[in-house]
């Protein structure tokens, strides 16, 4: 290099002022307090949302059960399903005898035990 000198600037890495530290440490503890702050109402919506499906459910649960019993109640109304449950309690019509059988289900037991020929 034709007469030129070329100083080399050397620097030295200084630490960062104690204002940066201080900084970052307060942006750090306002992201914590954020999330501490959001904490509560997530779990809140979490539950909320849980309990709404669950009711819902129940919900569908009850219509469909409320379905199966409107078609419970239309079937019973039927003329043949009268005379079927007065026939349970032991109702008969007017000039027919009733007659009552005992021990049905003993014979019904010792035919089923006893072999075939």
């Amino acid at each position: 290099m034709d007469g030129e000198t070329r100083r080399v600037v050397k620097r030295s890495r200084k630490p960062p002022p104690r204002s940066r530290y201080l900084l970052r440490w307060v942006g750090l503890g306002a992201i914590v307090l954020v999330g501490l702050l959001y904490a509560r109402p997530l779990q809140s919506y979490f539950d909320a949302k849980h309990d709404l499906a669950r009711r819902t459910a129940d919900v569908q649960a009850l219509k469909a059960e409320k379905r199966e019993l409107q078609h419970r109640l239309a079937e019973s109304s039927t003329g043949e399903a009268l005379t079927e449950q007065a026939r349970r309690l032991g109702l008969v019509r007017p000039g027919e005898k009733l007659y009552i059988v005992k021990g049905l289900s003993a014979w019904v037991h010792s035919k089923a035990t006893t072999p075939a020929p």
